[in-house]
């Protein structure tokens, strides 16, 4: 899971009625930490526990070096029966010397096999901390074994997002056997239709994968720095490999929406 940063979030605090703590908790540390329940519970809580009921057993959640609410979150939750057994590990993303900002999640995966080089020889899923997945799609990622590495495409049509929101993410193209032919981070509103296939869907990414470890690592070391976002962005990496090798990346088409908590006007959503 790639924590990531919570600029978004902390800008729009003054925008929504919220409660003082949870202003508290969303303007001191990471979004995934806030309370959505009014229980004290955590997107983090409720991804991880659905992460659980599907099958896995180690949560790697990459994080920035100044970590110390995760531990802290970890300390205090790993007994709730609803995480419980789950083994937690905290990778670090790095910054390059001379940089001021992390080189993007492309580069944090790598970092991640980098310290833990035993994934090198594993499948794994990677996905945002800040989306709370469902149980059948961390499940279906999870019991993939017929290629290399899988997706989740979701059906714009179930996504209840607006159109701008959309912009902000992956588009895809699929082969007709559902093999990925084709990702694009954030294309411009304009080329949307172009992305449509036969039964008209637009598939769009919620950067939710399953990878091979030894298979994936050498796109993520080469993937491109985006010149305008600055980053190694981890769909340019996949878009890579599948330029490269053909029927690598299997799609599952998801028609579900999926909470997302970008910024302080979503908290009020869970």
């Amino acid at each position: 899971m790639a924590a990531g940063a919570s600029s978004r979030m902390k800008k729009t605090l003054d925008e929504v009625t919220l409660s003082s703590k949870v202003k508290e908790v969303a303007s001191l540390e990471h979004k995934t930490l806030i309370p959505i329940d009014g229980k004290d519970k955590s997107l983090l809580f409720y991804l991880c526990s659905n992460a659980k009921k599907a099958g896995y057993e180690y949560i790697y959640i990459l994080t920035s070096p100044e970590n110390n609410a995760f531990h802290k979150w970890i300390d205090v939750n790993n007994s709730c029966t609803e995480i419980e057994g789950l083994e937690f590990i905290l990778p670090i993303q790095y910054v390059p010397q001379g940089r001021v900002k992390p080189l993007g999640t492309a580069d944090g995966i790598q970092q991640v096999l980098d310290q833990f080089p035993v994934l090198l020889n594993q499948r794994f899923t990677v996905c945002n901390a800040d989306n709370l997945y469902s149980v059948n799609v961390l499940k279906t990622l999870l019991l993939h074994r017929s290629s290399p590495h899988s997706i989740i495409a979701y059906d714009r049509s179930y996504l209840k997002f607006p159109e701008e929101r959309i912009t902000k993410f992956a588009l895809m193209k699929l082969d007709d056997q559902g093999f990925l032919n084709d990702i694009v981070e954030k294309p411009p509103i304009e080329t949307h239709d172009s992305f449509r296939n036969l039964a008209n869907q637009l598939l769009v990414s919620m950067n939710i994968f399953s990878f091979t470890g030894a298979e994936i690592y050498s796109y993520l070391n080469d993937c491109i720095i985006n010149p305008v976002r600055d980053e190694k962005e981890l769909p340019e990496a996949v878009r890579s490999l599948i330029k490269t090798e053909q029927k690598k990346v299997f799609a599952y088409i998801a028609k579900e929406h999926l909470k997302d908590l970008t910024s302080a006007h979503d908290i009020n959503n869970f």
